[in-house]
């Protein structure tokens, strides 16, 4: 099982929540993550919101469709989204910072622009919009501990935040199936770091803890599950390496929601190199090579390389990337 890490300890053991926070993510890239205070009422809020949106009539989640959305916002249909260039068997709402549209815009700036909002389900806008705070603030004291950790100022990854920042949240449900397809296939989340709501007793989620060695990640009451992305393999020269994870869909007759939260600097921000103690730094495999996968040290490029494949549709309908 993937470690716990209590963050309440911070208040009396900041050194050794630390040095767990740095351990966990050097060794796994993934854990759990309680005492974080954010109130169960939240949490339940949206998991509860979520259900209600999904449960809408197609057409009414078909009006938030992000084949209206030039910037990948809004509802993506069943089937309606790619990993590895095959299907994932989700449906999903992505949400993100509410920014006007960048005249002329090209590549990356393109995400930057408005949310699309179900009129049939209004309280969803005002619950996600404070979800995007909380957990932005969350992110980033996680991040700032993490800096420590690694023997840097808590403050050396602020500047790439300080200037509209651009997380993005998902809203998924994943249905029960007979025949077992990909929830979502094997990947890295392309920001800095995750943080992911899932219903109690949900199942599917497996990360690779070394290659073509997959674990279950069950949930753990009140605790969220945290991952590191690409980024953070970049600032780190690979001592944090990014890990790969996926979903497998569930049985027939059940589903599963998730509702994961990536904390991302700007568009346009490069994520600084920290310079390792010698100690951690020995221990840095660099930056895994992909060709298939490039890692970019700046933010915009990774998510645009992301949004790109995974929503192809949407790429060629506005962009015209083919």
């Amino acid at each position: 099982m993937l470690p716990v890490l209590d963050m309440s300890l911070v208040d009396t053991d900041p050194d050794g929540f630390r040095a767990a926070l740095l351990d966990a993510a050097h060794r796994f890239g993934f854990f759990y993550l309680v005492g974080h205070g954010v109130p169960p009422a939240r949490s339940e809020e949206v998991l509860r919101l979520a259900r209600s949106f999904f449960a809408l009539a197609p057409e009414e989640k078909d009006e938030i469709s992000q084949l209206n959305s030039p910037h990948f916002r809004g509802y993506s249909r069943l089937g309606g989204e790619l990993t590895n260039g095959e299907v994932d068997w989700r449906e999903q709402i992505d949400i993100g910072p509410e920014r006007p549209v960048i005249d002329g815009a090209e590549g990356y700036w393109n995400l930057q622009g408005p949310n699309l909002w179900p009129s049939a389900l209004p309280a969803l806008e005002p619950a996600f919009e404070s979800w995007e705070v909380i957990m932005s603030q969350l992110g980033l004291r996680v991040l700032r501990h993490w800096a420590s950790a690694l023997g840097a100022s808590e403050d050396v990854f602020d500047d790439a935040f300080a200037d509209s920042p651009a997380s993005l949240i998902k809203i998924v449900r994943y249905p029960g199936s007979s025949d077992n397809p990909q929830g979502v296939g094997a990947h890295k989340d392309s920001g800095v770091l995750t943080l992911l709501l899932v219903e109690p007793d949900s199942v599917g989620l497996q990360v690779e803890i070394e290659a073509g060695e997959w674990i279950d990640v069950p949930p753990v009451d009140g605790a969220f599950i945290v991952n590191i992305g690409e980024l953070l393999e970049v600032a780190t020269q690979g001592y944090l390496r990014a890990t790969r994870h996926r979903v497998q869909a569930p049985r027939a007759g059940a589903d599963r929601i998730s509702i994961p939260f990536f904390l991302s600097p700007a568009l346009d921000a490069v994520i600084p190199i920290v310079s390792l103690p010698e100690e951690l730094a020995t221990k840095s495999a660099g930056v895994e090579a992909d060709p298939n996968n490039p890692i970019f040290d700046t933010y915009g490029a990774n998510a645009w390389k992301s949004r790109t494949r995974a929503h192809p549709d949407v790429a060629e309908l506005h962009h015209g990337i083919a």
